[in-house]
């Protein structure tokens, strides 16, 4: 009993006392974010600084080799129709300029993003998905869809995609 003090506690101690951990919280894997979106964070990070140290008036040509860049990084079917839909929206809104977003390719008007492809093996997906911002002028009545999953790109698809596209930046 000579390392107890009259209170009962332990000699040395601070008088606080810690809660016992769960057995839950110990098994528990904590959440938050996967190593891919903490990836698609330090990319986008990256991509702030870089069109900063770039200024107002960065060429269309850098976000353009960019692009391409990123999208010779993906392996198939995702790079093939990364290309083909690069080209489909360049031909089909001349006006968006390709750009980085999260690291994924990226088309923006007025430099806010209004589509973007994500590639299936980004995220670890079934398909790869083609997606549209809030600027994308898409409004449809009270509900419209703003991303289409994509498993192959055929003439039906490539003409609904030009359309979205036109109609978007509208």
């Amino acid at each position: 009993m000579s390392e107890k003090k009259a209170s009962g506690k332990l000699a040395g101690a601070t008088g606080t006392q810690k809660p016992a951990k769960s057995a839950t919280a110990i098994d528990k894997k904590a959440e938050g974010f996967t190593s891919v979106e903490r990836a698609a964070m330090k990319a986008r990070a990256q991509e702030v600084k870089a069109a900063a140290r770039r200024g107002p008036r960065a060429d269309k040509t850098d976000g353009d080799s960019a692009v391409l860049a990123k999208i010779a990084e993906m392996p198939e079917p995702d790079r093939a129709m990364a290309e083909r839909l690069h080209a489909i929206i360049k031909a089909g809104a001349p006006a968006l300029s390709p750009r980085l977003w999260y690291g994924m390719p990226a088309y923006a008007q007025d430099d806010k993003v209004v589509c973007f492809f994500q590639s299936a093996q980004k995220f670890k997906t079934r398909y790869a998905t083609l997606g549209f911002s809030d600027v994308a002028n898409l409004d449809d009545g009270a509900l419209w869809p703003t991303a289409f999953a994509l498993k192959a790109l055929t003439a039906a698809e490539e003409a609904r995609i030009v359309a979205l596209v036109k109609k978007a930046v509208s």
